[in-house]
């Protein structure tokens, strides 16, 4: 909710930058058109004094890209940018397959479910001293232990729900760019055909192409710069959610081994299957007992 409100801010606050920057450039549009056209009739009628007109066009380096799109729509894509690669390499750390399901771990913990060599309170121990997403989840279970298996289950998957919203946590933000980084370049495009048509209506500078370029550059720019930080945005954010989706996945399976070890009736068939052994084995080792021979009776002695 704080990253949301961060980012809705530094978009409103670029925003009134934009408007700013147009009623600026609006006011003082028309002087320098003045002085322009002065200078062209100077140049007219002495020929001696005229200057080579400046070269116009869209520029190609950084810094003439940021001076053609203007003060707020550079520091809104830069804004942007930092925002979205932050997003990308956070949600990489946090992602980690080792760090969400330590292997190590769940193989130890299930292994000594399965041999009966743990009850719940060492279980809980154990999860509350791993504190990873996934042994959070086996607390929520654990806590169940010895409760009917929809019971246990169930708080499998509320403990799961709780992860995956911690899992997808950054996403939003890195949607949020993918989204917002075309919609600021549009209004760039919008904004750049406005000063261009102001500049044709209010000093007719319908054949000069120099007057007309910074209104063109910039509404060129402006959207292939927020596609250039939308596309790269948009693949990582489809990259990371099939990563979480498959360790969801994992997750899941992993839950539901968790069921089927601590609920009531797995333990009720663990403690029927129990006694089984050593009756067994009692009914084996009585049997050569009862094989043996009966003692022979001894003759009796006469007497002379």
């Amino acid at each position: 909710m704080t990253i949301r409100i961060s980012v809705m801010a530094i978009v409103a606050f670029a925003l009134l930058l934009t408007c700013r920057s147009m009623a600026q450039e609006n006011a003082s549009s028309l002087p320098p058109v003045d002085s322009e056209a002065a200078a062209t009739e100077a140049a007219a009628g002495d020929p001696g004094n005229a200057k080579p007109a400046a070269p116009s066009g869209i520029p190609t380096d950084v810094l003439g890209i940021a001076d053609a799109m203007g003060r707020p729509f550079t520091v809104a894509f830069v804004i942007a940018s930092v925002i979205g690669v932050w997003s990308v390499v956070e949600r990489l750390v946090i992602l980690r397959r080792r760090r969400v399901i330590p292997k190590a771990f769940v193989e130890r913990f299930l292994m000594h479910l399965r041999a009966g060599r743990m009850d719940k309170s060492e279980a809980v121990a154990i999860c509350h001293q791993n504190q990873s997403p996934m042994a959070d989840i086996f607390m929520h279970g654990v806590r169940k232990w010895g409760r009917p298996s929809v019971e246990v289950e169930q708080a499998v998957l509320d403990g799961g729900e709780r992860q995956v919203t911690q899992l997808k946590k950054g996403l939003r933000v890195l949607n949020g760019v993918s989204t917002l980084s075309p919609l600021i370049g549009l209004l760039g495009t919008v904004v750049g055909m406005i000063r261009s048509f102001n500049d044709i209506a209010t000093a007719g500078a319908m054949g000069q192409t120099q007057t007309l370029a910074n209104g063109i550059a910039l509404a060129l720019l402006t959207t292939a710069v927020g596609l250039l930080i939308a596309i790269p945005a948009m693949a990582a954010y489809l990259y990371l959610a099939g990563r979480i989706d498959s360790i969801v996945m994992e997750m899941d399976r992993l839950g539901q081994e968790l069921v089927h070890l601590i609920s009531a009736e797995a333990l009720r068939e663990r403690a029927m299957a129990a006694p089984e052994r050593p009756d067994s084995t009692q009914a084996t080792t009585a049997s050569p007992a009862t094989v043996q021979p009966a003692p022979r009776p001894r003759k009796p002695v006469a007497e002379k």
